[in-house]
């Protein structure tokens, strides 16, 4: 039987699921109880999970599809899987490190991301992840009609395009291969409040990394109205703070919560295995 733990009762974030292997076919039970829990909590911790590249991939098509990951170089073989890595002495910055949302902007951004940590060091390398739906619910009244119907912008350019972030750091000798291109200068409009599909609840579907304006509104109004969010998103009251362990396996709902990737490991070797699962279109 599941036995579950859920986190932190103040972000409403984070369940841990153990006496389950899910290396195994699961029952249509547990399958119920882990995507239920999955709609309450967004973040789903499976502790002692030894997995191969295969085992990895069959549990993550419990949650849908395989997304699409642009700019990164996948795992030989397995074309939907990442690797996330920092080499001991490397000297470029740590990947995933600003509030972001996986791939917001594509057309369907992903749904889920799942993490499988391989190597983790001793300190430091923990994941943050805020809760969006909280958020937006603690809203004033007069704040949630002023962006109920706004439409943002997303562009992958600030980190992924020829002239952006990642590209310039070309002289530090990453370990992750990233591609920079020019196809990171493209765009998509989603709404700036955005409506769970499962838990049909509303949260905000922004972030600092991806969302570059806010459509039909000058620029400086815009970064205004954005920076305000993200500083009410970023509260403590609405972070969960991830401590990774070595086989562990954390699944999130991007459609729901935010993260970043915090560093203070310098000197040791980090590497985790990603897959996103497609979504849809954002309503």
């Amino acid at each position: 039987m599941l036995k579950i733990q859920r986190l932190n009762s103040l972000s409403k974030l984070g369940a841990v699921v153990s006496n389950i292997n899910i290396s195994d076919k699961l029952s249509d039970a547990d399958l119920q109880s882990i995507k239920k829990l999955w709609n309450e909590v967004y973040v789903l911790v499976f502790p002692n999970q030894i997995l191969d590249h295969s085992q990895f991939e069959n549990f993550s098509l419990i949650f849908g599809e395989f997304g699409e990951d642009p700019f990164l170089k996948s795992i030989k073989g397995h074309p939907n899987i990442i690797e996330v890595k920092r080499a001991a002495m490397e000297k470029a910055s740590h990947f995933g490190a600003s509030w972001h949302s996986d791939w917001s902007f594509q057309k369907t951004p992903p749904s889920a991301t799942l993490l499988y940590s391989k190597i983790i060091p001793p300190e430091g390398g923990d994941t943050l992840f805020a809760n969006t739906i909280s958020a937006y619910e603690d809203l004033p009244y007069n704040t949630k009609m002023e962006i109920e119907n706004l439409k943002v912008i997303h562009s992958a350019a600030l980190p992924y395009a020829e002239d952006g972030f990642y590209a310039l750091e070309k002289d530090k000798d990453r370990s992750m291969k990233i591609n920079p291109s020019n196809e990171a200068n493209k765009t998509f409009s989603h709404p700036l409040v955005r409506t769970h599909p499962e838990t049909k609840k509303k949260g905000l579907f922004i972030n600092p990394v991806y969302s570059i304006a806010i459509d039909g509104i000058e620029k400086v109004d815009s970064d205004k109205l954005l920076n305000e969010l993200y500083l009410h998103m970023t509260q403590d009251k609405y972070i969960y703070r991830h401590i990774w362990k070595r086989h562990m396996l954390v699944i999130w709902d991007n459609r729901a919560v935010m993260h970043k990737a915090m560093g203070n490991y310098d000197g040791y070797d980090r590497l985790l295995h990603r897959i996103t699962i497609q979504g849809e279109s954002p309503l």
